[in-house]
């Protein structure tokens, strides 16, 4: 009863719009929670170089290819480096331009200033004067107004769930253009500055989601160069560019020339960078990185390899298993099973000891429970739900079971099998059964082949305890239908995290979202703290109230036992040719190749 009247006050707070908040002034900036962190009168980001020289080019490589230049529909497949969180928002400016040295704010681009309220039941925008497309038309309100009605009614979803929101939009005085909200949303403010701004003059609506090779205009610092399909794509720095002397642009866009040439066989991109043809490569491989960069280039200095740290949270990869199945609705054998994978011997063996052991939804982030006992905050908060969170990830101290890497380690299995007999389970000969006696089994289905060593090693650990762990691999049309429908037992997956998790939680582990097909929340969670803790962290205002809600949601999605967690990457590893350089300072989101020059 409590927790449906606390339901009933939060969907009321969501809806209805404060009657004591003041009167709304246009600002130069807005974040997520809190405050932006640079004044008005800052001159450029902290992690761009005022100072880095122009020119020159810079030839990426990208796997796999292309056939269309349009990057915000679903037909075809874009080239990379148009609107492309890695290379840039090259061709395109957004509404506003975001800090990546900020969990989520947002700073003058084609917007020179931004107004809501306390509630953000709106936003305004007041477009720069001297914002101007690629063949010198200015930026529009009407350019505005056109966009985000033609990408909501024809490009990607997620345009549409943002068009969905908006109850009125309408240009106001010259310059400027305002959304009203079905009801106050504190995200979609952000979401609308990040908004890229189309031509109405140069863009076939009528055809617009048809995908296209034929270059675009757009407001950005490059223009299409040469295009050939499916190989390569070149982008030419703007000498007219509008923005380039503004503070959120100032160090960006250093390159006259960028090149993205495709490559379909992995290989053959690593080796294109051991010839100088690709003058960076981004390490995903720990294996790779520690084994392969032993080639003369690398050994005299031509390579340089960075490792960048950063405060981004790990996410989540790990086994999912399904509570919908009967055998995974016991949290303590999830508990016991999510214990028996030997991380210690994997990474030993398989990954040359390069990951860390993912201990948390956020690890390596300011918002990751683990290592911090539950503030008072934090406490006040879960005291609804006073089942929600085990006593060892209250204080802080949970981690996952370690090993000591042989692989025969029994004092780990031991854990694993005191947890299931507090269940109910025992063995019965080889196999370990249930108090109904049925033996403990379950299938781990795989899309094709990806993740099916590890899973091999969590199922070569649990067979030492009698327990069948069977292996299926689908190809992935009959993948994506199983895991659309939720059925399977477990499978592996990959939950990305950002600094600002929002209503994103709500699919991945809401109640809302549980019987509904084609969901994330493949766990099947329905749990009220669950529900609860998404809406606390919608709600917070403040930086310290949104790091306090976020902790909690953590520490109580840890104590359900629904994801083995797996492991994650300890930071960022890219490779580049010395000609190429960065600014010393590492932003929050690590790299940032927009920023990056070559040396005269």
């Amino acid at each position: 009863m409590r927790c449906l009247l606390r339901a009933t006050l939060l969907a009321l707070a969501l809806v209805v719009p404060s009657t004591t908040s003041a009167v709304a002034q246009p600002s130069y900036a807005i974040a997520m929670h809190g405050d932006p962190a640079l004044p008005e009168n800052f001159t450029h980001f902290p992690y761009a170089d005022p100072d880095a020289p122009k020119g020159g080019r810079i030839d990426y490589g990208a796997p796999g290819t292309f056939d269309s230049v349009n990057p915000f529909i679903v037909e075809g497949t874009a080239a990379r480096g148009i609107v492309d969180l890695q290379y840039g928002y090259n061709v395109y400016d957004s509404l506003m331009q975001r800090s990546y040295d900020e969990p989520f704010t947002l700073y003058p681009l084609v917007a020179k200033s931004v107004e809501t309220d306390d509630a953000r039941s709106y936003v305004e925008f007041t477009l720069d004067e001297r914002a101007r497309f690629s063949d010198g038309t200015p930026v529009t309100p009407e350019d505005v107004l056109f966009t985000v009605k033609l990408l909501g009614e024809k490009g990607y979803p997620r345009y549409g769930v943002t068009l969905k929101k908006v109850a009125k939009m309408e240009q106001v005085g010259e310059h400027g253009v305002r959304f009203t909200f079905k009801q106050p949303d504190r995200e979609l403010p952000l979401i609308l500055g990040l908004m890229p701004v189309l031509p109405k003059h140069a863009t076939d609506a009528d055809n617009f989601d048809k995908s296209t090779l034929k270059p675009m205009i757009g407001s950005g610092p490059y223009v299409y160069g040469s295009i050939r399909p499916g190989e390569a794509i070149v982008l030419k720095r703007n000498p007219d560019y509008w923005a380039k002397d503004i503070p959120s642009k100032v160090g960006f866009d250093n390159f006259n020339e960028i090149r993205i040439d495709y490559f379909r066989d992995e290989n053959a991109m690593f080796q294109a960078f051991r010839k100088g043809l690709v003058n960076v490569r981004v390490e995903g491989d720990p294996l790779k990185w520690k084994e392969d960069y032993d080639f003369p280039a690398v050994k005299d200095g031509r390579i340089v390899r960075d490792t960048f740290e950063t405060g981004l949270p790990s996410g989540m990869l790990g086994f999912v298993m399904n509570t919908r199945r009967e055998v995974f609705k016991n949290k303590q054998v999830r508990e016991a099973l999510a214990g028996l994978f030997d991380f210690e011997w994997a990474n030993r063996n398989l990954f040359a000891g390069a990951y860390e052991r993912t201990k948390s939804y956020f690890d390596g982030s300011v918002l990751a429970s683990d290592g911090v006992p539950a503030s008072p905050a934090e406490r006040a908060l879960l005291k609804l739900y006073p089942e929600a969170v085990t006593p060892e990830i209250m204080e802080g101290k949970w981690s996952p079971p370690a090993s000591d890497g042989s692989g025969h380690d029994r004092a780990f299995l031991r854990k694993g099998y005191d947890t299931l007999t507090a269940a109910g389970y025992r063995l019965d000969g080889h196999r370990m059964v249930g108090p109904d006696g049925k033996p403990l089994t379950f299938e781990i289905l795989l899309n094709g082949n990806t993740g099916d060593q590890i899973a091999m090693v969590w199922q070569r650990t649990l067979a030492k305890l009698g327990i069948e762990a069977s292996i299926r691999s689908a190809d992935t049309a009959q993948y994506q239908q199983r895991i659309s429908t939720y059925d399977f037992d477990v499978i592996l997956q990959n939950y990305p995290s950002s600094l600002s998790p929002g209503t994103e939680q709500v699919g991945r582990w809401g109640s809302a979202s549980r019987d509904l097909d084609g969901t994330y929340n493949f766990a099947g969670v329905a749990d009220p703290a669950v529900d609860g803790l998404i809406g606390d962290l919608l709600e917070a205002r403040t930086e310290d109230q949104f790091v306090t809600a976020v902790r909690a949601f953590d520490r109580v999605l840890l104590s359900g036992f629904y994801v083995a967690p797996l492991y994650h990457p300890p930071a960022q590893w890219v490779a580049r040719w010395k000609d190429y350089e960065h600014p010393e300072k590492t932003s929050l989101y690590g790299y940032q190749f927009p920023t990056w020059w070559k040396r005269r």
